[in-house]
């Protein structure tokens, strides 16, 4: 049978599961072994500030770092936050700005690791 073997443990590929599942499922089996994170997204959030009033807090709890914050008219929020938040951030802002708000990845956290140097 193919697989990983290495001084990782054995990590076995099976049909029956997504490609997506079997990643996050090695990824976790390495991390036990290696110190390895996902890269934090850098992520912007927009609406109004009378729909921001019920979910503000909510949605600033899914984010690690808030990198800058702004009540001037809208609400915008643009912060770090782990991949694994972005689906429960942008049905948040979906569904408290009754589809006007926005929710975009802008980019990803810059570590020394992924720096791109001219």
């Amino acid at each position: 049978s193919s697989g990983i073997n290495a001084e990782y443990g054995h990590i076995s590929v099976k049909p029956n599961k997504s490609a997506k599942q079997q990643a996050l499922e090695v990824v976790r089996t390495l991390k036990e072994s290696i110190p390895i994170e996902r890269v934090k997204m850098k992520i912007r959030i927009s609406m109004g500030m009378a729909d921001s009033k019920k979910c503000k807090d909510h949605i600033k709890a899914l984010f690690l770092t808030i990198i800058s914050e702004d009540h001037d008219g809208q609400f915008e929020l643009m912060g770090l936050s782990e991949p694994g938040n972005y689906k429960q951030l942008a049905e948040l802002v979906g569904k408290h700005s009754r589809g006007k708000g926005m929710c975009e990845v802008i980019g990803v956290e810059e570590t020394a690791e992924n720096a791109v140097f001219d």
